[in-house]
């Protein structure tokens, strides 16, 4: 008789799950952050070249329109934040085509909050208060990590002077692929997933700031104070070799929006990527004028994996994406 009807996670553990996301919305409303619901669909998707978003054909009243499946509840929350809803937060149902795995499924829940006048420092000190009761223990000490001086310790070069023919040459011993072709940034993804993230978070939390500017999505820059090279204002979180969080000091100047939603399109067809509808709602909210302050997206599931320390994101998820 087929199984493939039951559950990848056990009844006893979607109770834990029930709890420990109790525990989340108590986290947010002790600090008076407005729990929010936004649509999973909007007219425009991530134009991020490493991520693949969803779209779908729709009946509306404008007729048959592509929508998009969000690969977070960004956009969405950054018009409400920009319609006065003050400091908002959401455990949204948000999706990325072809990521199934051991830490990834292709539908999964992301917990996002914004802050209204906070500072990155401030939002990173949250969010690991929010770690820390979610796991129930403390995971040990809390570092933080500059992108470049990681590179330097792990791989010994900086990844922001380095030439990029020794940088593919790199990255292609060191991931086993032909990286001829790539870009610089395909090539630092590659080294930063491989060789450097499995060793964060290891007795301890780290956290990765000043990433390459070109990295910045939706975070503003600023110039590193070594030498005046400009970074990405954005952090990640890391525990036991898994990335939790990232969080951006959030980008509110609307036109410098719209000019590198144009600048992803153009990546993409340059990668042979097909281009991705620009929300033109949420530039005309970064018009009328968002509240400077920062933001960051969770990945529930895996924090709930590691509280429970289960194997995979299968296991605490009722019905994963190869047995939905």
């Amino acid at each position: 008789m087929a199984t493939d009807w039951r559950p990848t996670a056990s009844i006893e553990t979607l109770r834990e799950r029930a709890r420990l996301l109790t525990e989340v919305r108590a986290f947010f409303a002790e600090r008076g952050v407005l729990e929010v619901e936004t649509p999973v669909l909007g007219h425009g998707g991530s134009t991020d070249v490493l991520l693949a978003s969803l779209s779908l054909e729709a009946t509306t009243p404008a007729g048959c329109e592509r929508l998009w499946l969000q690969t977070s509840p960004e956009f969405h929350m950054k018009r409400l934040l920009a319609a006065g809803s003050g400091p908002v937060f959401q455990l949204a149902r948000s999706f990325r085509d072809g990521e199934v795995g051991r830490r990834h499924n292709i539908e999964f829940t992301m917990l996002e909050w914004y802050r209204p006048g906070y500072s990155l420092e401030a939002l990173i000190a949250e969010t690991t208060a929010l770690i820390h009761v979610v796991l129930g223990r403390d995971p040990g000490p809390l570092r933080q990590r500059r992108y470049r001086e990681l590179f330097r310790e792990v791989l010994g070069f900086d990844p922001f002077g380095v030439e990029l023919d020794t940088l593919r040459r790199i990255a292609g011993v060191r991931g086993g692929l032909d990286m001829g072709a790539a870009e610089r940034d395909d090539c630092l993804d590659l080294l930063m997933s491989l060789v450097v993230e499995p060793e964060l978070g290891r007795d301890g939390l780290d956290v990765v700031v000043d990433y390459p500017a070109s990295q910045a999505a939706l975070a503003r820059r600023h110039r590193d104070p070594e030498d005046g090279e400009w970074v990405a204002s954005r952090f990640e979180v890391y525990l036991e070799g898994v990335e939790l969080a990232n969080g951006y000091d959030e980008l509110t100047d609307a036109e410098e929006q719209r000019q590198r939603f144009d600048e992803d399109n153009v990546a993409r067809r340059r990668l042979g990527l097909p281009e991705v509808d620009v929300d033109r709602r949420l530039l005309a909210a970064l018009a009328h004028g968002m509240p400077a302050g920062s933001g960051v997206a969770l990945g529930i599931d895996r924090l709930i994996q590691l509280a429970l320390g289960r194997a995979s994101v299968a296991e605490v998820i009722a019905f994963a994406t190869p047995n939905c």
